[in-house]
């Protein structure tokens, strides 16, 4: 393995999606990555499907896509953790690893001698990250949490949706399990954060991730909006709360975002769309004014927006450096040019479909770039390997623990 991370070692405890993709992403950057599975079922996204990847004959395999997309770059290892012999070969393995993931409920791995406290007295310097929903304190600890019981809980879909009360309006959630993604992104930055005070201290630690707190985190400006003024943001559908004009737009064929950023930007857009002295008048003239005024600007650009296409409009405001562009669709991202230059679509070798497709890391790196070795595994695909070679159990062991249910191999 090469990458940043090369000399990590990671032992993912966890499954569905925050877990996998914090480990991802580190195996991404390097870092060998175990991934303990239930033998016989796996991860549970695994049976996620449909769609499920496709053999080279063109059948359903056992994965679902929706498992391919968080679990490139590890090795499936199936052992029964409910099994004592099971338990004493996952700590084993514990020794021979930097991190330990995982996304129990709180107290869910105790009973298996394998949470914080327990793993500690054998190793230390682990670095020991834990995903819930809302943490392993306060009055919801012991709560599951789901990304869209978070995504609601957090106030995200109440400034997500259409406004007013229409057939249309209410809160919705967002198109992706974004809750789980941004927390996987945290905990790569705790466990990150974490490794570099060990390598200073020779200390190991607990990181105790929530997605809670991490979408509650990532309002961003819409917390400081409320916490500074006491307006509680509202749904403003495609438009912004900061920024006008700043949301999308029907041209005559289509749909565009129109994105402006400053007043310099609102001058140009006036210029090209013909709106001889907009750019001038008290009322549109700042960011602070339009914002004031939005209910009185946007009806008009939306009118002279309509009478030109989509085309006419991004060939037009993009020479002018004036952000814009249109709202594709998934098929249309992935023949994107852009996209595909910066190596966003990828193909990895599959021991059972031949190919899978995969989307790229956005890290970029001079000097130890992203490598893609290996495409999510089959499951205990890595089982014999790494307790060979780790462990050192011999054949015979093996032959004994897959018959008595403890692994698979």
């Amino acid at each position: 393995m090469s990458g940043a991370l090369s000399h990590i070692r990671v032992l993912d405890l966890s499954r569905i999606l925050a877990g996998p993709w914090a480990s991802q992403t580190l195996g991404d950057l390097g870092a060998q990555i175990i991934k303990i599975e239930r033998p016989k079922a796996g991860d549970d996204t695994r049976h996620w499907g449909p769609p499920y990847v496709k053999d080279s004959a063109g059948q359903d395999t056992k994965d679902a896509a929706y498992y391919m997309c968080a679990n490139r770059n590890k090795q499936s290892v199936a052992i029964d953790m409910a099994h004592p012999e099971g338990q004493a070969l996952i700590k084993e393995l514990v020794k021979q690893c930097d991190v330990v993931i995982e996304n129990f409920k709180v107290g869910g791995l105790k009973k298996y001698g394998l949470d914080y406290d327990s793993l500690k007295q054998i190793k230390p310097d682990l670095v020991y990250c834990s995903i819930t929903g809302f943490g392993q304190t306060g009055p919801y600890a012991n709560r599951a949490g789901y990304d869209f019981l978070i995504q609601g809980m957090s106030g995200l879909m109440s400034v997500t949706g259409h406004p007013g009360n229409g057939p249309e309006a209410g809160p919705v959630k967002v198109g992706v399990a974004l809750s789980d993604v941004l927390t996987g992104l945290y905990a790569v930055i705790g466990v990150q954060a974490a490794l570099a005070h060990r390598d200073r201290t020779g200390e190991g630690q607990h990181v105790d991730i929530a997605l809670l707190d991490v979408q509650v985190a990532t309002l961003a400006n819409q917390a400081l909006n409320y916490l500074a003024s006491g307006n509680v943001p509202q749904r403003l559908g495609n438009a912004h709360p900061n920024i006008v004009p700043y949301q999308a737009f029907e041209t005559s064929d289509g749909h565009m975002i129109l994105a402006v950023g400053n007043d310099g930007q609102f001058a140009k857009f006036c210029q090209i769309a013909g709106l001889d002295g907009m750019a001038e008048d008290a009322r549109y003239a700042t960011n602070t004014a339009r914002v004031e005024n939005r209910a009185i600007l946007v009806p008009m650009l939306e009118d002279c927006i309509k009478k030109q296409s989509l085309d006419w409009w991004i060939s037009n405001l993009e020479s002018a450096h004036v952000p814009c562009g249109p709202i594709n669709t998934i098929d249309r991202v992935f023949e994107d040019p852009q996209v595909l230059y910066r190596d966003m679509k990828l193909s990895l070798d599959h021991p059972v479909a031949g190919s899978v497709p995969s989307v790229g890391s956005p890290l970029k790196f001079s000097g130890t770039p992203v490598t893609y070795q290996k495409a999510p595994p089959v499951l205990a695909q890595h089982t014999q390997s790494v307790l060979s070679d780790l462990l050192d159990l011999s054949p015979e062991e093996l032959e004994r623990l897959s018959d008595e249910g403890i692994v698979q191999v």
